[in-house]
């Protein structure tokens, strides 16, 4: 049985750290992992290891969505370039790997081209919408490689 949740957690880390990028759950998927791994004779994480991984994760993942709108609006997009980020957004994740950098790319510049009639300000907006999208990939990508990291530590220390 432990290895079996030594394998199963190993990948679920490995799968995670695709998903940071892909769009998969990424965060959850990584700690999901390390919940799979605690269970394990090969790793034991404290209980304030857990829940601060658990809080950075749900953080994380609600950010995710949520900066690419931000970044629209911070680079000058109204309601409709965030609106149509999100909506790009949505669509992205059923257009393959790079449909999420695509559509909200895309749905923020149309709608704010449709809010106001200005190509610059709209590419802008969208520009916005795209670095929100990598920061979050930064961030997502950071947290599953700690999680990763720290759980590789933990699994040599077992076999110590």
């Amino acid at each position: 049985m432990d290895y079996l949740l030594l394998v199963s957690g190993l990948t679920c880390l490995v799968i995670g750290l695709a998903g940071a990028v892909l769009p998969l759950p990424g965060p959850p998927l990584s700690f999901g992992g390390i919940l799979l791994l605690h269970y394990s004779k090969f790793a034991e994480f404290s209980q304030n290891t857990i829940i601060a991984f658990g809080v950075i994760t749900v953080l994380i993942t609600a950010l995710d969505y949520y900066i690419p709108i931000w970044g629209t609006k911070k680079f000058g997009g109204s309601k409709w370039g965030t609106i149509g980020s999100g909506i790009g957004l949505l669509v992205g994740m059923f257009l393959g790997p790079f449909g999420l950098f695509i559509g909200a790319f895309i749905g923020a510049f149309i709608g704010e081209y449709l809010s106001s009639k200005n190509q610059n300000i709209a590419f802008k907006a969208a520009l916005g919408s795209f670095l929100g999208l990598i920061a979050g990939i930064v961030a997502k990508t950071t947290l599953c490689l700690v999680m990763l990291g720290y759980s590789i530590l933990e699994i040599y220390q077992s076999f110590q």
